[in-house]
Parts: structure tokens; C-alpha cells; sequence
């Protein structure tokens, strides 16, 4: 399905699952390169009890890939996933989001907190705490835009792919790596382009100093490898007053992938053990 955001843009996203008015409302949001088919084994094991809303974020997957780069701005894709659950739901939902979908929803709830229950952010951040910091990342994200416009998607994915941050991944079955490989692939370089130049890690707003104002339930998740990553989210369960963190064993960046039967697992424990009336 595709939800018109004018001027011939559009987001593309699919529901599935059982719902009947007592169960869940849960929107998947997938990283950086990804899509919603990113989330194909976790939607599987959700959909029985859960109404599961998958968009692909702009610039990934089906949906549109402007040139105008402000469309991928963090307050645009909020904007967006608003309008998309104005259209899908009546109710407040749970996020889960990984690494770049981890930041939207984050941001999400702090702009748009009337609409979530609760969050699970794997490998995920608030951003950039500083000014230089941020400066510094834009101008390393437009070096890396700049470069998947010239060079092409199939190289960008071949150097993303290589980038030590994913290096667990390795031990996926080639089945899992030629799938993700495809989604990847299918992505197009004005939009990767966009997606960074819009709502990267430099450039999006930081939440630092926000995450204190944030009662919702929030379970955070990082794998014991992704050491950066998971001393941020550290600091993250410390900032935030209603949050918990979980150490995903013999895993990096991509839990969900290296470890989907644990990752599933903790997402239903923690929805599991919310307070009566979150639900």
C-alpha cells in the first residue's frame, strides 16, 4: 500500500497479523539501507498476536526517493509515520526500531508522544551530544552521500557491507546475507543519498538532554561486540527514567538478524511485563 504525501511522493508500507481489537498495534521501523522486509523473520513471529505496521522509510525499499533532501529530514519522517498511522490505527502503538528506525522512533515519541506505548531501540542513539560532533558526522555523511551518487549502489553496498561495524554479520547463513544483500541492493543512490544527508546521525536534532522528559516504557538493546553502540546505550538507560537495557549475547550491530530468536524473545518479555493498562 502507498500513502500519498504529495507532489508524487509516497511511502509504501504493508500490515500484517491477527488483530481484534485486544491485541497489539506495533510498527517495525528497519536501519539505514534497509526496508521492511529487513524485519521478514521478527514480523513472522509477531504477526500471530499483533497488528504489525512495516513502512519503508523515504528513500529505502518502495517507497519514493526525492531529490529534495529536507523530505528525509528527522521532523519530515516523523510527520510522515504520524500521517502513516492516522491512516492504520485508532490507537497508540509499540515501536521497534533498529539503528536509524530506532533514532525516527525515539524522536517520534518525543514529538508525537500521544501515539506510542512504549519502545524498543536496538543499536540505537539520541545523536550527537555536541555541535562539533555533529559538524564533524555531516561532513563525513556528505563525503559518503557524495560518493554513492558517483560511484553507484552496487559499489556503496559492497563498502557498506565491509565496514567493521557489520563484521559479526559474517557468520550469517548465506541465505540471511544474500537476502539482505538484495534489499540493499534495491535501494537507490539519490535516495541512501537523501536518507543521509536528512536524517543521519549529524544531522538529525539531539535528544540528549530531552531523555529525561520521556516516562514512556523503553527497552534498549545492543550485542556485547558493538562496543561503541552499546557504552551510548549505557548512558541511555541512565538518562532515561523509564528504561531498561539488555546486552544481546554473541552479537554486533544487527541483533536482530545475528540473534532473531533472542531478539523476539525480549521484545514479547518486556511487552509482557508492562504495567497494567500499557497494553
Amino acid at each position: 500500500m502507498y500513502l500519498d504525501l504529495g507532489d508524487g511522493v509516497q511511502l509504501f508500507y504493508t500490515i500484517a497479523g491477527e488483530y481484534t481489537g485486544k491485541g497489539k498495534v506495533v510498527v517495525l521501523l528497519h536501519g539505514f539501507t534497509g526496508s521492511s522486509e529487513s524485519w521478514k523473520s521478527i514480523s513472522q513471529e509477531l504477526t500471530s498476536s499483533c497488528k504489525v505496521i512495516l513502512p519503508d522509510l523515504l528513500g529505502h525499499g518502495k517507497s519514493s526517493a526525492p531529490e529534495e533532501h529536507t523530505l528525509y529530514r528527522m521532523e519530515a519522517a516523523a510527520r510522515q509515520l504520524a500521517l502513516l498511522l492516522d491512516r492504520s490505527t485508532d490507537e497508540p502503538v509499540h515501536f521497534v526500531g533498529y539503528s536509524m528506525g530506532g533514532r525516527l522512533a525515539l524522536y517520534f515519541a518525543m514529538v508525537y508522544p500521544e501515539y506510542v506505548h512504549s519502545l524498543v531501540l536496538e543499536s540505537s542513539s539520541p545523536g550527537l551530544a555536541t555541535e562539533a560532533e555533529r559538524s564533524a558526522r555531516q561532513r563525513a555523511d556528505e563525503r559518503l552521500a557524495e560518493t554513492i551518487l558517483s560511484d553507484g549502489i552496487e559499489a556503496f553496498v559492497d563498502h557498506w557491507e565491509a565496514l567493521p561495524l557489520f563484521a559479526t554479520s559474517l557468520n550469517l547463513s548465506q541465505a540471511v546475507l544474500q537476502q539482505q544483500r538484495r534489499i540493499r541492493l534495491a535501494n537507490r543512490p539519490v535516495g541512501l543519498a537523501g536518507s543521509l544527508r536528512g536524517m543521519g546521525t549529524g544531522a538529525q536534532p539531539s535528544l540528549w538532554n530531552r531523555l529525561g522528559t520521556l516516562t514512556i516504557p523503553v527497552r534498549l538493546s545492543a550485542g556485547e561486540f558493538d562496543a561503541k553502540v552499546l557504552e551510548i546505550n549505557r548512558r541511555m538507560e541512565h538518562d532515561l527514567p523509564n528504561s531498561s537495557l539488555t546486552v544481546i549475547s554473541k552479537a554486533g550491530h544487527a541483533t536482530h538478524l545475528e540473534q532473531p530468536v533472542l531478539f523476539t524473545q525480549i521484545i514479547k518479555e518486556f511487552w509482557d511485563r508492562l504495567e497494567p493498562g500499557t497494553t
